[in-house]
């Protein structure tokens, strides 16, 4: 005997639901995908280095603790630290100690990262236009926008609050 359920009461999609679903499953196999080979190819970086680097930017005093940094990238702090390891290396980011809430350690964005930035962000934001913002229309890009905050607020509740709180960025 086990504790799976029988297959017989798996809440099955039905076919009006199903193509949707591939759909929704396309989007987030693709465009992730399509986002990451143009920066890297335009700018060397990947997608989640650019976040980081856009997350400093946006932060008073362009640093954030790395604890912090982990979650509003949206990575681990081992895949975060990698990262912030590189950056370092080609001169974008410091680590520096932080004392404002203990001793702890931040990242901070260089002018060299901040000029980094400012240099891949006008191709990141023309490849977001050219796959999602100019197929679209005004209505559909607001369905998915709302569509997309209720994912997240079931997938994600912790980052749901801080979209809603947050304001807009430019990427």
């Amino acid at each position: 005997m086990t504790d799976r359920p029988a297959l017989d009461d798996a809440p099955w999609l039905d076919e009006d639901q199903l193509p949707e679903w591939r759909a929704l499953v396309g989007l987030v196999m693709t465009l992730p995908a399509a986002l990451d080979a143009q920066l890297k190819r335009d700018s060397g970086l990947n997608s989640f280095e650019y976040h980081v680097l856009a997350q400093l930017s946006e932060a008073p005093s362009c640093a954030v603790p790395m604890s912090e940094l982990a979650t509003l990238a949206q990575g681990s702090r081992s895949r975060l630290s990698h990262a912030v390891s590189r950056l370092e290396a080609a001169g974008w980011v410091e680590r520096r100690e932080c004392t404002a809430a203990g001793v702890r350690t931040a990242a901070h964005l260089t002018a060299a990262g901040q000029r980094k930035l400012e240099e891949a962000a006008p191709g990141h934001v023309r490849e977001a236009r050219r796959l999602v913002v100019d197929v679209l229309t005004p209505e559909q890009l607001s369905v998915l926008g709302e569509a997309a905050r209720a994912i997240v607020a079931a997938a994600d509740p912790g980052l749901a609050c801080r979209m809603a709180t947050e304001p807009a960025e430019r990427s």
